[in-house]
């Protein structure tokens, strides 16, 4: 499958599974833009690798995606956006009555309002050259809840909603836009939390992934961020170009429960 000539947008991509998406895309052809809130020698020398890796075209570009201006910002400066991905976010946990303000806004802007101001940007490009895929990473927890989750949860169920929305708005126009909803994947950040999770429940390595990590995962293994990248990849080929406002669920069953 070949995206040649495409080119991408995926924020929050500079690690996890945003670069494993930014890695498929660039495989299937697609010149990729990554995106992260720093703007260190390292990030711009990753985009440079995966350009040659990969044979396509490849650079950094910073922009805090908690800040509207610099989301549309990022669509303006990546000069072209055939395939917007949005993948930034963070994480906070805490009951309602005792969640900081300052991270219930953070939160909500990070991970859903962004997704708003890219989309707003990227669509104009789009329906002028009568194709675009919207990708907006949400997670299991856009379908199901969780405790001392709020705030995430409020954002990724407002992430499918904006997904369902966008798709309406742009039918027929030969865009589509659709959620993937990811339950447990392993990336960097949930690899280190896996030694103190051992100690905790004083519990092999395997073990605490299977019974804690993994407890409402049915399939009992994580999904790894090239399947996370693959859905990506299909949701923007030809074959997926009926596919839209819908999420899909890379979850190990955990949604069928």
């Amino acid at each position: 499958m070949t995206l040649s000539g495409k080119t991408a947008i995926i924020t929050g991509s500079n690690s996890g599974i945003g670069l494993g998406i930014a890695r498929e895309l660039a495989r299937a052809g697609v010149d990729v833009v990554l995106n992260s809130f720093t703007d260190r020698e390292e990030d711009h020398a990753l985009a440079k690798s995966l350009g040659a890796e990969f044979g396509v075209g490849a650079r950094y570009v910073r922009a805090d995606m908690s800040k509207g201006a610099e989301c549309r910002a990022l669509v303006e400066e990546a000069g072209g956006c055939d395939i917007l991905v949005n993948n930034a976010g963070i994480q906070h946990v805490a009951p309602v009555e005792e969640f900081p303000v300052e991270k219930w806004e953070a939160i909500l802007a990070i991970n859903l309002s962004s997704a708003f101001h890219t989309t707003a940007a990227a669509l104009p490009g789009m329906r002028k050259a009568g194709w675009g895929r919207i990708v907006n990473i949400a997670s299991a927890h856009g379908l199901r809840a969780s405790p001392f989750k709020s705030a995430y949860i409020a954002a990724k169920h407002g992430v499918v909603g904006l997904s369902k929305t966008v798709a309406l708005e742009t039918a027929g126009q030969g865009i589509t836009c659709n959620a993937i909803c990811p339950g447990y994947v392993l990336t960097p950040l949930v690899e280190a939390q896996i030694p103190d999770q051992m100690k905790v429940h004083d519990m092999d390595r395997e073990t605490v992934i299977r019974e804690v990590m993994l407890d409402r995962q049915p399939s009992r293994e994580f999904a790894t961020v090239e399947e996370i990248g693959g859905t990506t990849v299909f949701l923007c080929s030809d074959a997926a170009a009926q596919i839209t406002g819908t999420t899909i669920s890379v979850d190990g069953g955990w949604t069928a429960m």
